[in-house]
């Protein structure tokens, strides 16, 4: 794996902001995992899953915080993590053990210190970064559409402690709005408490919709106060350099990572 591998976010961020995406480029998975999955809860080989992050980690200043993904609103903060026998209080609510450390239950992560790395996995999911114009703190969510509309952009922008006006953000390869077909539960989670949201929902036949989780999340970041927003112009089911659930039901999980170097 090397950067020519990975998606750079084209946003203007301060020069002390790091940030790149994973590609199925680079690594050593076999099958359905081919070739650079990182995620290691898809039953993909424990060995080769290693050897990924191992390289992966190569381009990085410091392991990243791995999170262990539930589609709800926890932010854990990734400058107070610390090996497993310390490391419980990270995200607040507990996590579970994963190798040296312990993998906090959060769907994002911020950072205020220097090196401190955040990082979440996807493979349809919209991986949302986050920094502000001084380059004093950075982060990244995992919003699909269960953690979006129960508010993990408002909770990740209220845990970078900044006035949301002076934040920037880039919205990260996620489903493509011709791709996400859903039904009216979602349309009801994000219409119910917002009529506007309509406005991101396409009906396609009986109790179907297409839905443009970029347009939705645009709409979350906004009513936080954030307007310099950026990206949005993947889809994962249809470009082949990522992983998709949708797609191929089996399949790995790419990296969205964001740190503040020296």
């Amino acid at each position: 794996m090397t950067l020519a591998d990975c998606i750079i976010p084209d946003w203007p961020a301060p020069r002390n902001v790091r940030a790149l995406i994973t590609t199925r480029s680079g690594g050593v998975s076999a099958g359905p995992y081919r070739s650079f999955n990182l995620g290691d809860q898809v039953d993909d080989q424990p060995q080769a899953v290693a050897e990924n992050r191992r390289r992966l980690r190569c381009h990085l200043p410091a392991d990243p915080l791995w999170l262990s993904q539930r589609h709800e609103t926890v932010v854990a903060d990734a400058g107070a993590a610390s090996p497993a026998r310390n490391s419980l209080r990270t995200a607040g609510t507990g996590g579970e053990r994963s190798g040296d450390w312990v993998r906090p239950f959060a769907d994002a992560g911020v950072a205020h210190r220097t090196n401190a790395v955040c990082a979440v996995l996807t493979a349809d999911c919209l991986p949302v970064l986050l920094c502000d114009r001084a380059g004093s703190c950075v982060a990244v969510a995992h919003a699909g559409w269960r953690g979006l509309a129960a508010g993990i952009i408002e909770e990740t922008v209220r845990a970078m402690r900044v006035q949301p006006s002076t934040l920037i953000a880039w919205l990260g390869p996620a489903i493509g709005p011709r791709k996400f077909e859903v039904g009216d539960d979602v349309l009801r989670a994000f219409t119910l408490p917002n009529a506007a949201a309509k406005s991101a929902f396409i009906a396609l036949r009986e109790s179907k919709w297409l839905a443009d989780i970029y347009a939705l999340a645009r709409m979350r970041l906004i009513a936080c106060g954030v307007t310099a927003i950026y990206g949005g112009e993947y889809c994962t089911v249809s470009d082949d350099r990522f992983f998709s659930h949708r797609r191929d039901k089996i399949t790995g999980r790419f990296a969205s990572l964001i740190w503040l170097a020296n």
